[in-house]
C-alpha cells in the first residue's frame, strides 16, 4: 500500500485521464469527473498537494481500478 502514497490530486486526475475520464466540471479544490461512456462512474478528486492512501484507494474503487494498473501509467 505504500507505493499510493504521494499522490497529488493533480497527477491522479492525469492518470485518470488515460484510462478515460474526462474532467466534467470543477468547483473550488475539487474536480468531479465522468468516464467517457457517461455511465454513472463519477468521481470527485480533492486537488491537495497530497492525498492520503485510504481516500485514493477509496478514489481507484470507485473508478474500478486496479492499483497495478494505476501504478503502471
Amino acid at each position: 500500500m505504500t507505493e499510493l502514497a504521494g499522490f497529488s490530486g493533480r497527477e491522479i486526475v492525469r492518470r485518470l485521464q488515460k484510462l478515460g475520464y474526462t474532467v466534467l466540471r470543477q468547483r473550488g479544490s475539487h474536480v468531479r469527473l465522468v468516464h467517457a461512456d457517461r455511465t454513472k462512474r463519477k468521481i470527485t478528486v480533492p486537488m491537495h498537494k497530497e492525498i492520503g492512501v485510504g481516500l485514493l484507494s477509496q478514489i481507484l474503487n470507485d473508478a474500478g481500478v486496479n492499483a497495478k494498473i494505476f501504478l503502471s501509467l
